[in-house]
């Protein structure tokens, strides 16, 4: 799962949504160092990829892609997760997915001294200010996030265009989805790493 997911899935706490982003930003940190809360976040995030990298159907959505493209299959279905969540809302919450999204980018604001080093902090205030999470409704900014995570792969690749994979099995993707999203919300539930 990517940014937004994780925070979906993470609890309403400043110190909660640090710990569900710092996942993705926590190669050399000291997790034993982060306040309790950040640490109880950031190993809800591990459990969310764990369950979400195994999962059988989500394995079968990698397979679905392109030989030249499947190395990074995972990194394009999280990506494209955050779109589907978006698209699909009304199916998984009541609340409006705008004032969802703000209450987010308040606690991520309102968490940057909490942020262990500079890159975190630096990403999560460009995720505000240039409204990340909004603007992944659009399939077309999706390819457009998919192509930069290309560009900074550091060796010669073959992922820039995999939106096309995405576009051209989005119903096995979108219903897999539909159907392995909700299990992933009733295992983060019985996990209950957040709320002990």
């Amino acid at each position: 799962m990517n940014h937004f997911a994780h925070l979906v899935l993470s609890q309403p706490t400043v110190e909660s949504t640090v710990g569900n982003l710092l996942g993705d930003f926590a190669h050399g940190v000291d997790a034993d160092s982060l306040p309790a809360p950040v640490h109880a976040g950031l190993l809800n995030h591990r459990a969310v990829d764990r369950f979400t990298d195994s999962h059988p159907l989500v394995l079968e959505m990698k397979r679905s892609f392109s030989r030249h493209r499947r190395r990074f299959a995972g990194i394009a279905l999280d990506i494209y997760f955050d779109h589907l969540l978006l698209s699909h809302w009304e199916r998984f919450e009541e609340r409006s997915v705008d004032e969802v999204i703000a209450e987010f980018y308040q606690r991520m604001a309102a968490g940057q001294s909490l942020m262990p080093g500079t890159e975190m902090r630096r990403v999560t205030r460009r995720m505000i200010d240039y409204d990340w999470f909004g603007s992944y409704r659009d399939a077309g900014a999706i390819a457009e996030s998919l192509d930069r995570v290309a560009a900074r792969i550091r060796f010669v690749n073959d992922f820039d265009n995999a939106i096309e994979d995405l576009q051209r099995h989005h119903e096995l993707i979108s219903d897999g989805f539909l159907e392995f999203y909700p299990q992933l919300q009733q295992h983060v539930l019985e996990l209950a790493i957040e709320t002990h």
